[in-house]
């Protein structure tokens, strides 16, 4: 039997095309929210696409999950309460559970397939995080959720899709506006704004509009493989200036208090990750 070969559309208009051969397809629907598939591959196993864009995939989702997470809650330094919108997989939930100082992790995901189907599926990325106690889990729209909450967090991680289809609606003003309103004085919000080599008008959309609303509105970089094209830009918000530049040897001793290994994750590459090439540079809004 030919293996069936999984395309990635995300940048199909612009002309090109990613195709994943799927060994073992382990689940296929249409969830009534988004196009949700699971399959294995041979070079980065277990994977999982949601309408025609790659979301996480088993051998490299630890650079992601770590930078989104480690990133912000490393350069707060005091954070207790963290809301994770979106990242159904788990990720996102599994390094932040790994900071023992945290008091509590609101996680709210639109689609309850996502989450069933990853900890049946994808159980490698949550690695148990959703058995947590300090985990509140919450099924409901992102942005109905930071517009209703009055509940204050001291990081916001939106681990959204691409600015296709339901996730469009969180890199709009409005869910950014409500999302600093939950956030504590001094917190920080980080967000996925794709690839800035393929996708810059996505971040300079995000930069422009977190301009108006934060004293600091820029990004910092992970190359993740499966994400072609380049380094992701992870969008980074907070009033705090200190936030965004603290030493590294601060970050040392913050890691070292946390007492967790790290794949990707390490205070030098924090540090650099904020170092911008000039034409991330120039995707920002003039």
């Amino acid at each position: 039997m030919s293996s069936r070969w999984i395309t990635e559309t995300l940048y199909e208009q612009e002309g090109l095309t990613t195709a994943y051969r799927a060994d073992k397809l382990l689940y296929e629907e249409n969830t009534g929210q988004q196009h949700l598939v699971i399959f294995d591959n041979p070079v980065f196993g277990r994977m999982m696409a949601l309408d025609g864009a790659t979301q996480v995939a088993e051998r490299d989702e630890f650079i992601y999950h770590e930078m989104m997470t480690h990133v912000p809650i490393l350069a707060h330094g005091a954070a207790k309460k963290v809301l994770i919108i979106g990242g159904g997989d788990g990720g996102i939930l599994r390094e932040a559970a790994r900071h023992k100082s945290l008091e509590k992790i609101t996680m709210v995901e639109i689609d309850p397939a996502v989450t069933e189907f990853s900890k049946e599926h994808l159980a490698m990325v949550s690695a148990g995080a959703f058995d947590d106690p300090r985990l509140d889990l919450v099924f409901a729209d992102g942005t109905v959720f930071v517009a209703e909450s009055r509940e204050s967090y001291d990081v916001v991680i939106v681990d959204s899709t691409d600015p296709v289809g339901p996730g469009a609606v969180l890199f709009e003003e409005s869910f950014y506006r409500n999302a600093k309103a939950r956030l504590a004085p001094g917190g920080v919000i980080v967000t996925q704004n794709g690839v800035p080599f393929l996708q810059p008008a996505e971040l300079t959309s995000t930069v422009e509009k977190f301009r108006r609303l934060f004293a600091v509105a820029s990004c910092y970089l992970a190359t993740i493989p499966t994400y072609v094209g380049g380094p992701m830009a992870m969008g980074w918000g907070t009033d705090d200036t200190s936030l965004t530049d603290v030493p590294v040897e601060t970050l040392r001793t913050r890691l070292a208090a946390a007492n967790f290994e790290t794949r990707y994750y390490t205070p030098e590459v924090h540090k650099a990750a904020f170092a911008l090439p000039r034409y991330v540079q120039k995707a920002f809004p003039a």
